[in-house]
């Protein structure tokens, strides 16, 4: 993987969130050499500050829904391989500002394909949606690829139309222009460095220091965690492969083994015990709009066609979030443990990609 990234430009969208920052640093440790477009980071701490990213590539700020804005900064670095990672990504955000919500994950993807529809130098296209995707039917087994796609809520349903936009795309113009492209619906993302509202893991982190006990709205809802390193690592081979191999483009289910698909409740356990015993969790009762009870996917594409399968399971990954977070609160350096649990999780995994950065 380190080889094929080497010195590709690579344009990401929505770069200075915290999926965005994990992969961008995965793809300056290859050597790739990255744009990012995204509107400035919306919190305070972000990760994008933390990770030093800002001296490794090409940053620009602007909203996806500027279509003029996007393709000038497109234009400019002449892309070899696209990532699209920005969206509005809270359910109860989508709930507040539906037409917000519709309006960047809907047509900031049609602009996104539209930039490389009138570009020639595009090969490989990946959009990143969501495991809500789905129709969800509450069934205790995993969704597959090829199951009805309308998400309930507006962030769901939006992400759901992006897919239909970018199967569109394909077949009307850029499968002619010999470009591969691929949608990617992944799980739950842990991670160091999420400070997003209205996420289970940056709510333990922010009880934590307000000396508070984790209130959980939803203790029962089953969802697939994986840590951050896990869906990115998918991510990238997907581009990879499809960009040498244009038949393996499609639609991709990626989180983890079915045994980590577990209750938010029993994430928070996790994350106390990881913690230390001063750190406790409670049922507050749910206040907020609806969700779905059940979530799970069916990874066994991935898995048979690229050879991908999650390597962390949901016990390390919290231990990562929580050794991130306490290197972070201590001011030790943030984006360098970044690097070192990348350098880990590589590591772990040599023997199911090509090579360690």
């Amino acid at each position: 993987m380190r080889d094929f990234y080497r010195n590709k430009r690579v344009f990401v969208t929505g770069h200075t969130g915290f999926k965005g920052c994990w992969l961008c640093t995965l793809l300056a440790m290859a050597g790739a050499e990255i744009t990012g477009f995204a509107l400035p980071p919306a919190t305070t701490p972000n990760l994008w500050e933390l990770s030093g990213l800002e001296n490794r590539m090409r940053s620009v700020y602007g909203d996806i829904r500027d279509f003029d804005a996007l393709y000038n900064t497109f234009k400019q670095s002449e892309p070899e391989v696209v990532i699209h990672l920005a969206a509005q990504p809270i359910v109860r955000e989508g709930y507040r500002d539906p037409v917000g919500t519709y309006s960047t994950n809907v047509m900031g993807t049609v602009h996104i394909l539209e930039c490389i529809r009138q570009t020639e130098t595009v090969r490989s296209f990946l959009n990143v949606t969501t495991d809500k995707v789905y129709e969800n039917r509450s069934w205790p087994w995993g969704y597959r690829e090829t199951d009805v796609l309308n998400g309930f809520d507006p962030y769901a349903n939006s992400k759901s139309c992006s897919e239909l936009v970018t199967d569109s795309y394909q077949r009307s113009f850029l499968s002619e222009h010999g470009v591969a492209v691929s949608t990617a619906r992944a799980g739950n993302v842990i991670g160091g460095g999420d400070f997003s509202v209205d996420r289970i893991i940056p709510d333990c982190i922010r009880a934590v220091q307000a000396g508070t006990a984790i209130q959980i709205r939803n203790p029962f809802s089953v969802r697939p965690y994986q840590h951050v390193l896990e869906p990115l690592s998918a991510y990238l081979l997907i581009a990879q492969r499809q960009y040498e191999d244009r038949s393996l483009s499609g639609s991709y289910n990626v989180g983890p083994d079915n045994y980590d698909c577990i209750t938010t409740g029993r994430l928070a356990e996790l994350f106390c015990a990881e913690w230390g015993p001063s750190v406790r969790w409670e049922h507050v009762g749910q206040n907020g709009p609806h969700e779905d009870q059940i979530l799970r996917l069916d990874c066994s594409k991935i898995t048979s066609v690229l050879g991908w399968h999650p390597r962390w399971d949901v016990r390390r990954a919290v231990k990562a979030v929580v050794e991130w977070t306490k290197v972070w609160l201590a001011d030790n350096d943030a984006a360098g443990c970044m690097e070192r649990q990348i350098q880990a999780f590589l590591q772990e995994n040599r023997n199911y990609y090509e090579t360690s950065y």
